[in-house]
Order: structure tokens, then C-alpha cells, then sequence
């Protein structure tokens, strides 16, 4: 460094230059992500397809009511928007409210800078380009930084990179060109674990890279749901069919009545016009009437209902949902891509082998306690410094020996820190277990065993083999050993290269992999879901870690199931599309090579969810459909995430998937479910007008049965336990719609028998006498009575089960079924003139029960079928 540069180094910046800095490259502060007002969260559930169709349906059933001054429908639509509309925005709300961003990076913790030539300290937020920070154990970095000086400098990168510890140098002599950032900067967010160092700020606020991950990280994607793209197939098919009937009902009844009235009387000259338009109105009429039963008012309500139900078990599994759709999205994934640090390990580095060369332990201990920089917490669980030196120390108190008492019965004498030269660490002591100086060696094997003494050539090839399979494990290795010294030695360098120690011990030092992980990755492959480990640690650590977790197999090729960040970085993106189909371990990635990984799965089609814990993790989580992050993990990451794992369980994931696929199909029963009452319905009153007859079913009637009905069936099939065995299934294609041809053929089947039986049941009447109350009330409580059975129907959906299996256990179904049958009892006894009903006899409820029961006794006969097949086929 040339003297001019010293002299700026100790002078730093004046107060002139500070202001003109922060003119020009902003303040030390991250911009907030922008939050949607109550306001605006509230409107965003008006984007919903189905709503939006409903709205339409209110606004002409609107019109109409002021014609015949009948609001009960109308009002029954906007309550049902309101319902579904009010009750997703409760839940999103205070999801939002646990999720408020916890300012993790400390604006106002003080920094010490060198200013108009003195040491002093100012809020990190105050920090310019230029300033000349000095750093300590401990210190978090506050703003990128180029080093000036360093001593023993290691830094935590794990937020960044997934590294727990990285060396950081100013000799270029130990520049790592594969490190993910250079060897000579420090970045924002990461912590000094040991050592010191003094830095120039080069970025601040949103231009460091922490503050271009966490811009990322709240970029709006637009990216839709799987369900959200569902229902807006849903809504398009189902306002085709509704619009297209009624234009039709309407063009046909107008056009024949004009064809019967027109050419018999003046139509324009006389009242004889009003008469028309009296017809006119009343076919339109019918034709909105069509409309909103063509509508499946009780859709939003059953998914809100669905996505809110599983909001809340999914807490009691660990599964935290802050995004409501989210919770289906994870049935749908078909890739996870998880960072490795604290998400598949530990994130604790723990003593997995420790070979010592003596059964007495009282020198290893000390060494142990003595040569570190390291301290444990009250609790003895924790420790704060190296985290390999604190691996060290947990061991040591793992084995009943407390490192604070030996420490503080061997008087230090003199340290040698670390350095990336030497590759070990040395102190002499005051031994108060051989009553005399010592010199305690810590360090690299390869350098640290050739300066031991009476070490056999067989002995030191063993040991390296057993050093080389250690590594190989992702294992990080250490050699601890000793030297007996003079009273007046003091030189701990002389002292270690003169040769003479004696080995103490080798130690096997790894961050181990969660023991219900492997587990976890072998139920995700099973379900058909690819795992992807993108890492920022070393090609080697991450493929072993792969190699523990079950998901690198024996014949792998690394050169085509693993890449590192900066070669998928240098593809385009029609090479790395060919490239991420066989990917299983991306190694050394950055920040955003994650992101793109996303995004490029994405456009193939996958549905994709990112775990990670760490502000590295922020984008990708952003842009994935669903981002996991870990309780423990940074505030940044959790922002960004949709769903947080309040255990750090990689197991939670395989349960958030079976939640989300067995919600899905819940959701796909419900569409069965009231699509057959509409259809039935839609039949029953177009044909019915084709008749002639008396319109078979009110506008309160269709009330009771499109709303209050179809919402007790959106709480029993919401309610329904999730499936274990959607976990043998494969995910469904991304674009296959939300009908599939088994919900086709249900809705076809039970709707057409429905309406043939409710057709036949008006003819009857008619040709008996004509239609009064009590025969419109039989054929009311028939048409409620058909649905009420078919609802257990539409609880077997996609299985073979009969629907009395577990249905003890299905308390909601059950509760249900009794609301149901409990409401129309009183509807149809006490409705009278309001429901156009009178009450029934016992005698005709049970002829009636027994009767439409048909409808459940079919269906459980198809299953049987099906179950004897399917036995008699395996």
C-alpha cells in the first residue's frame, strides 16, 4: 500500500465528502417491499374468474328484480360474493399480519468508520461510498465492501451463498477464482466469525448485492396458480354454456311468440305493443334466470372454504401459509428445488469422527479448550466463533468435560491465530495436566502430521486413506496435537516448525444431514416430484450431500447431473434448458443463478417450488409458484416465501404436498358435485318452459339449493382428511382441466338420470290433474333429496371406496348431511308462501327418501363392481 493511500486510509472522508457521496450513491438503507393496502388486498379477490361471472350474474339479476320487484335472488348472489370475497381476504390478512417483516439488517446498529481522520461511530444507515469501515469477531457486514486489511479474516456467507465459513484475504496469493464472490470483498448481511479486518464501502443500500437479492425477491411475477388457471378454464366453459343456452332459450321463445302474435293484430299501432314487450322482458328474464343457474354461485365459497380449512391444518403440521392458493399449488409441484444448508443439514457443524490417539482424554481436552477462539452459550447448545472450533468444544461437552474449567485452569501463554499460509492454529499454555508449558497444535492434517514425531510410514498411509474417505463424505478434517515446551519458550511458530509434536487426535467435522430428510426425498420421488440441490458450497460437499439424501445414485455422471453456477451462468438459454433436464446438483451458485434455474423450469412447464432459509434464497423463492422457507431462516427469505416450514423440516414439504393434492381433489369433488345440480337444474327449467308447465322450481327454491346447500357441501367436502395414497400418483399435467373425463362422465351420467326422473315426476303430475303446491313441493323436496345422496357419491371421487368407509371420521360430512336434511324439513313444513312449499306428511318423507336413496345404492354398486375387478386383475 503507497504512503498517499495510508494516509487516506487513516484520514477517511470528510463531512463535505459524506454529504457529496450520499448525493450521488444514496443512503445505507434497502427499500421496503411495498405491501397492498386493506384496501387493495380486499379488491384482489374480485380478480377470482368465477366471481367475476357472478358478478355479471348480479348485475342482470339486478335488473330484473326491479322488474318484478324480487330481490331474494339478487340479494343471495351479492351475499355469496361477499362471503367468498370477505373470507379469503380475512385469512390472507392475518396471514400477512405473522409475516411482517423483522428489519434483520439493523439500520441502527453502529458502525465504527474512519472519519475526518478519527475513529468513530455512526448508524450503519449513515454510511457513503468511500467510508473506511473497521471491523471485528462477530461484527455483521454492513455495506459491500473492498478489503483493505485482514487478519485471520473468516466470514459467515451462509445468507449468500450457503457457505458457514469462507477465508477472506487481501493477497491475491489466496484469491479462490471459484468462490461465488471474490476473496477480497465483503458483502452486506454476512458476518465475521473470526479475525478482524479494515474495508472501503463500495455499494450501499439497494445497490449491494444483498439489495439487488432483496429487490428480487419482491418483484411482482404475475405468475398464476395452477388453480387460478383452472378456474379461469372453469369460468370461460361454464360462461360459454351459460350464455349460449340462454341466447338461445331466449332467441327461440321470442322469435315463436312474434310468429304467433305479430301477424294477428297491429303491433305498433295499438296497446298491442306493450304486450310484446311484456313477452319480450319475460323471455329475457328466463333467460338471466338460465344464467345464474348455469352459475355455480357456491364455487369461490368452496375453494376459499377449501384453501382456508387447510390453511389452518397445515399450521398444525408446521406448514405456516401466508398465501392462500398456495396451499393447492404444492399438490401440483413436479420440481423442488432446495438450497442445502439448514434446509437439508443441520446447519451445525457437528464432530461425526474423532480418532484419538490416547484413551486419555485430559490433553485432548485441554487442546481442545485451550487452542480456540470459540466460546458455548449458558445452555451449552450453541457457541459463538469458528463454527468447526465450536463443533470441537460441543463434542468435548458432549462427553461430560467442561471446557470452560479446563480453560480456565491452564494459564495462556502466547497465540498464533490462524492463517491460510501456515493452515493451523497454535497456543502455548500453562498445562495444568502435565504440570508444565505446552504448545497445542490445531490444524490442516497434511501440513500438521508431517511436524509429528513418532509416527510409523504405515501409521501415516492409514491415517491419510482414513483422511481421504473423510473428505470424500464432505467431511472437513483436523489434526490436534502437542509439544512439551521450555519454561522461557514463547515463540509458537519456531516452536511448530521445529518439529517434535505428538499426536492427540484426528477429527471428522460435517454439517449432518437432517435424519428425516433422506425419507422426505424418497416420498417426493415416489409422488413423481424432481428434487434439485442448488448449493454455494463446493461440487464435492454438495454431491456427497445428494449422494446422503438418496437423490445422487450410484452411475451418475457428475458432467451431466451436475453444473456449478458460473458455467449454467455462461449458457444461453436454449443450452441450459437442455441442461436442467438431467440436473440434479448445481454447485457454487449465486443469488440469481437460482432464479434463472426457476424461471427456466417454469418454461418448460414445471410447476416449481424453491426451499431456503437464506437471503440468497429471496429470488427464487419470489418467482417460484410456491417458495418455502425455513422458521429459522432470515426475514428476507421468509418476505419472499409463501409458506414457511416452522419445524425447518424438509418432511413438512412431503405433507404440504399430500395436503395439496388431496385439496385439489376436494375441490374437484365439489365441482362435481354442484355441476350436476346445475345441469340437472338448467335441464329441468329449459324443458320444463318447453312444456309449458308451471315453473317447476323459485327463485328462492334455486336460493336454497345453489347457495345454503352447495356451502354445507363446500364445508363437508372441504372438510374431508387428506388421502396418503395421492401420494403413489404421479402430478397432474399442468394443463389438464379441472372437469376430467371421470367428472364428465359423473356429471353426464347422474344429471341426465336426474333429469329423466324429475321430468317424468312434472308429466306425472300433469297428466294426473295439473301442478298444485303440495305436487310442486314433492318435486322440490326430490330434487333436494337426489343431491343430498349424490353428496356421498361425490365423496368417493377418484377411488373405489364405498361411501360408508371412515365416514365416522368424517365429522363434517356427517354434520352436513343432517343440516341439510334438517333445513329442508323446515323450508318445506314451515317455508309456506315464501318458499311456495306446505308441509308433507312422514309418510311422503319416507317414500321420498327411500326413493331418491336409488341414487346412492347405483353408485355404491359401480364401486363394488370396480373393486371386485380390480382384485380379480392383481
Amino acid at each position: 500500500m503507497s504512503t498517499k493511500e495510508t494516509d487516506w486510509l487513516s484520514v477517511g472522508l470528510n463531512d463535505r465528502q459524506v454529504e457529496e457521496r450520499r448525493a450521488r450513491h444514496g443512503s445505507n438503507e434497502l427499500t421496503p417491499p411495498k405491501r397492498p393496502s386493506m384496501w387493495r388486498l380486499y379488491l384482489e379477490k374480485f380478480q377470482d374468474p368465477v366471481i367475476r361471472i357472478l358478478l355479471v350474474a348480479a348485475l342482470l339479476s339486478f335488473v330484473v328484480a326491479f322488474v318484478e320487484n324480487e330481490f331474494a335472488e339478487t340479494i343471495g348472489i351479492v351475499c355469496a360474493i361477499l362471503l367468498a370475497t370477505g373470507i379469503g381476504f380475512y385469512f390472507e390478512y392475518d396471514a400477512a399480519r405473522k409475516f411482517d417483516v423483522l428489519n434483520a439488517l439493523g439500520s441502527e446498529a453502529f458502525v465504527r468508520v474512519v472519519r475526518n481522520g478519527q475513529v468513530c461511530e455512526v448508524p450503519r444507515k449513515e454510511l457513503v461510498v468511500g467510508d473506511i469501515i473497521m471491523l471485528e469477531t462477530g461484527d455483521e457486514i454492513p455495506a459491500d465492501a473492498e478489503l483493505l486489511k485482514a487478519e485471520s479474516l473468516q466470514v459467515n456467507e451462509s445468507n449468500l451463498t450457503g457457505e458457514p465459513v469462507t477465508r477472506k484475504s487481501t493477497s491475491h496469493s489466496d484469491f479462490d477464482k471459484n468462490a461465488p464472490y471474490a476473496t477480497n470483498r465483503l458483502m452486506r448481511g454476512t458476518t465475521i466469525v473470526e479475525g478482524s479486518a479494515t474495508a472501503r464501502v463500495i455499494a450501499v443500500g439497494d445497490h449491494t448485492e444483498i439489495g439487488q437479492v432483496a429487490r428480487e425477491a419482491t418483484v411482482l411475477t404475475g405468475e398464476k396458480t395452477p388453480l387460478n388457471k383452472q378456474l379461469d378454464r372453469l369460468a370461460g366453459f361454464i360462461s360459454k354454456i351459460g350464455y349460449t343456452v340462454a341466447f338461445l332459450t331466449f332467441t327461440i321463445f321470442t322469435v315463436h311468440g312474434l310468429m304467433e302474435y305479430v301477424p294477428k293484430v297491429d303491433v305498433w299501432g295499438s296497446e298491442n305493443y306493450w304486450h310484446v314487450f311484456g313477452m319480450v322482458l319475460n323471455n329475457f328474464m328466463m333467460a338471466v334466470t338460465l344464467i345464474v343457474m348455469a352459475v355455480p354461485e357456491g364455487l369461490p365459497m368452496a375453494v376459499t372454504l377449501s384453501l382456508a380449512l387447510n390453511m389452518r391444518r397445515m399450521l398444525k403440521t408446521n406448514n405456516l401459509v401466508r398465501k392462500m392458493h398456495a396451499c393447492e399449488t404444492m399438490g401440483a409441484i413436479t420440481v423442488i428445488c432446495t438450497d442445502k444448508t439448514g434446509t437439508l443439514t443441520q446447519n451445525r457443524m457437528t464432530v461425526s469422527q474423532m480418532l484419538m490417539q490416547d484413551e486419555d482424554s485430559a490433553l485432548l481436552d485441554e487442546a481442545i479448550a485451550c487452542n480456540t477462539t470459540a466460546f458455548l452459550n449458558e445452555s451449552r447448545t450453541e457457541g459463538l466463533g469458528n463454527p468447526t472450533e465450536v463443533a470441537l468444544l460441543l463434542w468435548m461437552q458432549g462427553r461430560g468435560s467442561d471446557y470452560m474449567k479446563v480453560r480456565q485452569g491452564a494459564e495462556e501463554v502466547a497465540r498464533l491465530p490462524f492463517s491460510s499460509e501456515r493452515k493451523y492454529m497454535a497456543t502455548i499454555v500453562d498445562s495444568s495436566v502435565l504440570g508444565r508449558k505446552v504448545v497445542y497444535v490445531k490444524g490442516a492434517p497434511e501440513i500438521v502430521l508431517g511436524l509429528c514425531r513418532g509416527v510409523s510410514e504405515e501409521q501415516i498411509a492409514g491415517y491419510h486413506a482414513r483422511l481421504k474417505d473423510w473428505q470424500m463424505h464432505a467431511q472437513r478434517t483436523l489434526l490436534l496435537a502437542y509439544k512439551e515446551v521450555a519454561d522461557t519458550d514463547a515463540d509458537c511458530a519456531a516452536l511448530v516448525q521445529s518439529g517434535g509434536l505428538t499426536l492427540l487426535g484426528l477429527a471428522a467435522i460435517s454439517d449432518p444431514v437432517r435424519p428425516e430428510v433422506p425419507q422426505a426425498v424418497e416420498n417426493c420421488l415416489k409422488a413423481g416430484v424432481q428434487i434439485k440441490v442448488v448449493t454455494g458450497d463446493s461440487t464435492g460437499t454438495a454431491v456427497e450431500i445428494a449422494r446422503q439424501i438418496g437423490l445422487w445414485k450410484e452411475g451418475d455422471d457428475e458432467k451431466k447431473n451436475c453444473m456449478r453456477g458460473v458455467d449454467f451462468a455462461a449458457l444461453s438459454d436454449e443450452e441450459a434448458l437442455q441442461r436442467i433436464k438431467d440436473l440434479k446438483v448445481m454447485s457454487r451458485a449465486r443469488p440469481l443463478d437460482k432464479q434463472r434455474l426457476v424461471k427456466l423450469l417454469q418454461t418448460e412447464g414445471e410447476v416449481v417450488a424453491v426451499t431456503g432459509d437464506g437471503t440468497n434464497d429471496a429470488p427464487a423463492l419470489n418467482f417460484a409458484q410456491v417458495g418455502l422457507s425455513m422458521g429459522s431462516g432470515t426475514s428476507v427469505a421468509k418476505e419472499a416465501s409463501d409458506i414457511t416450514l416452522l419445524d425447518d423440516s424438509f418432511r413438512s414439504i412431503v405433507t404440504a404436498v399430500m395436503w395439496g393434492r388431496s385439496l385439489y381433489k376436494n375441490i374437484q369433488r365439489f365441482v362435481m358435485f354442484q355441476l350436476t345440480i346445475n345441469f340437472t337444474a338448467l335441464l329441468v327449467v329449459l324443458i320444463g318452459a318447453f312444456m309449458g308447465t308451471t315453473l317447476p322450481l323459485t327463485v328462492t327454491q334455486m336460493l336454497w339449493v345453489n347457495i345454503i346447500m352447495d356451502t354445507f357441501a363446500a364445508l363437508a367436502l372441504a372438510s374431508l382428511p387428506a388421502d396418503p395414497n395421492v401420494m403413489n400418483e404421479k402430478p397432474r399435467p399442468v394443463g389438464q382441466f379441472i372437469i376430467t373425463r371421470p367428472i364428465w362422465t359423473s356429471i353426464l351420467g347422474y344429471g341426465t338420470a336426474f333429469v329423466v326422473f324429475l321430468l317424468a315426476m312434472l308429466l306425472r303430475i300433469e297428466i294426473t290433474g295439473g301442478m298444485d303446491v303440495y305436487d310442486l313441493t314433492l318435486f322440490f323436496t326430490f330434487f333436494v333429496l337426489l343431491q343430498f345422496w349424490n353428496l356421498l357419491n361425490a365423496k368417493t371421487y377418484s377411488t373405489t371406496d364405498s361411501a360408508f368407509k371412515h365416514l365416522s371420521r368424517c365429522a363434517g360430512v356427517l354434520t352436513v348431511l343432517c343440516l341439510i336434511l334438517c333445513g329442508q324439513w323446515l323450508i318445506v313444513q314451515f317455508g309456506g308462501p315464501v318458499f311456495r312449499t306446505v308441509p308433507l306428511a312422514a309418510r311422503d318423507w319416507g317414500i321420498l327418501l327411500a326413493v331418491s336413496s336409488l341414487v346412492l345404492w347405483v353408485g355404491e354398486a359401480g364401486r363394488l363392481f370396480k373393486r371386485l375387478c380390480r382384485k380379480k386383475a392383481e
